[in-house]
């Protein structure tokens, strides 16, 4: 338990929480929405300090992150709770559980940094809830990472308030951030939250920071899955992000809260991604259904695949550096040096010692 970052008393005596766009009040002895930012004798603590609830050594392309050192393991952990409210959450166990039933583990920034050493992985995911709630831990432990040498990774929402913004994404190297749908309506319905601070995130990640990132969009049938809504969507990016931010399309399956609705058809993601490539994005993906020409990353510049993949498992790697042979440059960060390993690499858990 460690005392929380951004948060100021109300005159009423509850503590308000700056971390978020949710902005709860919260009174003595409680916790906020996300159940691990509890009001302790008029302060703000951050419960998910130093408490994971497990590890492993997932393939980066799981995050889902194409362009960034494609090929390695990064070492992946979370704790618990979550400042949405999704109702198709597919880590409902530990986004919905408070550290108790999470059975939970304790491990500061130096012992996790280690561990990623240990295994020789060249980066750490802050994934599986959203590390967004657990910002403290994030930035001490991306600290660490990088005078150790190591890349650090946010898979997140991108709920997130300019105010703490700065601070929890200062030693960060990569992002992926799920920006969910493309209406209010859709944020409201389905995740308790809002559309508008999300993509505030997204523009100040493009035009403030020189961090790499790339976009998820879970497509839902019914809900997020409209042609019309896919295409506002690209045009946005195209506007305020440019034409060069990796975008992904990922299949729903049934979970949680939503387990009435079906699982993505492959075509409805292919016919999404055939929409971003007709808008101009250069680089578009699918994800969670077997499609290897929608895994592949091609060049913009003359069409070759530069790197094939099957669901996460490289099958070719053509890229010189970050260009493809006829020179043009890739957006991202590449292996310099060797080429990554090719074939399939399985997903390892570890426990923690």
């Amino acid at each position: 338990m460690k005392e929380a970052l951004w948060w100021e008393t109300q005159a009423d005596g509850r503590i308000l929480c700056t971390l978020c766009p949710r902005f709860c009040k919260i009174g003595e002895g409680q916790a906020g929405f996300c159940y691990i930012r509890k009001n302790i004798g008029g302060k703000l603590y951050s419960l998910g300090y130093g408490r994971p609830t497990g590890f492993a050594i997932d393939p980066i392309e799981k995050k889902p992150l194409n362009h960034f050192l494609p090929g390695t393991g990064i070492l992946s952990f979370g704790t618990a709770g979550c400042n949405l409210g999704c109702r198709f959450c597919q880590n409902w166990s530990i986004s919905k559980a408070k550290l108790d039933e999470a059975q939970s583990l304790t491990a500061g920034p130096q012992e996790i940094v280690k561990l990623a050493l240990s295994h020789r992985v060249p980066s750490i995911a802050f994934t599986y809830n959203d590390p967004v709630i657990w910002g403290e831990f994030v930035i001490d432990i991306s600290r660490h990472a990088r005078e150790c040498g190591l890349k650090s990774v946010m898979v997140t929402a991108g709920y997130i308030t300019p105010e703490a913004r700065p601070e929890v994404y200062r030693y960060i190297d990569a992002a992926n951030v799920d920006l969910k749908g493309f209406t209010e309506r859709f944020y409201h319905k389905l995740t308790f939250s809002h559309l508008d601070p999300v993509l505030d995130t997204l523009r100040w990640l493009k035009h403030e920071t020189g961090i790499w990132f790339e976009i998820t969009n879970l497509m839902i049938p019914g809900e997020n899955d409209d042609p019309g809504e896919t295409e506002r969507m690209c045009e946005w990016i195209l506007e305020n992000l440019g034409d060069r931010v990796p975008l992904h399309f990922t299949a729903f399956h049934p979970d949680f809260k939503m387990m009435d609705k079906p699982r993505t058809a492959a075509s409805t993601l292919k016919r999404a991604r055939q929409i971003a490539l007709n808008a101009g994005i250069k680089f578009c993906y699918v994800g969670n259904v077997f499609d290897d020409e929608g895994q592949t990353t091609y060049c913009p510049s003359c069409g070759r695949a530069l790197i094939r993949r099957s669901w996460h498992d490289l099958l070719e790697y053509e890229l010189v550096g970050d260009r493809c042979p006829c020179g043009q440059r890739i957006p991202g960060l590449f292996v310099a040096r060797e080429r990554p390993a090719l074939g399939r690499r399985r997903r390892a858990f570890l426990p923690f010692q």
